[in-house]
């Protein structure tokens, strides 16, 4: 897929990857006998947002946008590697969700619904993609292929990290950067993936694990000798 150019910075994240599978705590609905404020005001206002674009309110899209556009960019970008096919997919999403509203049965939420065809979208591009890159490499004489250079402004570790994360599976990929880079967890992962949250905190450990054994670096005969 080549590089990426994530939209976020990385800090600490893998160098917090050794910890044990689960060790991050979820936010439990159970926890003090029932869901926190918190949680009960932002499901009320994702159902009252449903229901008005549902209606056919032109003003709940422009709310769905406002808050949500800039991390359906943020997203986008991190699937499909540049700002501009981001822009077209979540344009594509918004067109797709205005379609298909009358679909929504509520079984997950809206955002969840939401998220989950931008991620389709992104997917369909992603194979679009593909299928012209395969093309236009049938239509022309094969030439070597150079892996890029990491051009100077950018740090060593952010261009490690971004074709490392090139060669995990599709899944691990997904998985990783709804969870470390967009924060989502893994219950609405498991939405927009359709997976199962016990497969989606399975496929983030593997995915840090690919990631670890890929990124740490070979110990010398030398040092093991110490």
């Amino acid at each position: 897929m080549g590089t990426m150019g994530l939209a976020l910075p990385w800090k600490a994240r893998i160098s917090s990857m050794p910890r044990e599978r689960g060790t991050r705590v979820e936010p439990s609905e159970h926890f003090a006998g029932g869901p926190s404020p918190a949680v009960v005001n932002a499901l009320s206002e994702d159902a009252a947002l449903a229901a008005a674009c549902r209606s056919g309110d032109l003003r709940a899209y422009e709310r769905l946008y406002a808050m949500h556009g800039a991390r359906m960019k943020n997203l986008a970008r991190n699937v499909l590697g540049n700002p501009i096919d981001a822009e077209d997919a979540v344009q594509e999403t918004f067109l797709k969700v205005q379609r298909s509203i009358a679909s929504f049965r509520g079984q997950s939420s809206f955002l969840t619904w939401t998220y989950r065809i931008l991620i389709n979208t992104c997917y369909d591009a992603r194979r679009s993609r593909l299928r012209k890159k395969e093309v236009a490499s049938d239509d022309s004489e094969e030439t070597p292929r150079h892996e890029p250079r990491a051009p100077g402004a950018h740090p060593a570790l952010r261009m490690a990290l971004e074709r490392a994360l090139a060669k995990l599976t599709q899944h691990q990929r997904d998985v990783f950067l709804l969870y470390e880079v967009e924060g989502f967890r893994h219950a609405e992962i498991a939405g927009m993936l359709e997976m199962t949250e016990t497969a989606s905190k399975n496929t983030l450990f593997q995915a840090k694990k690919n990631l670890r054994l890929m990124l740490e670096p070979p110990r010398s005969s030398a040092a093991e000798a110490r």
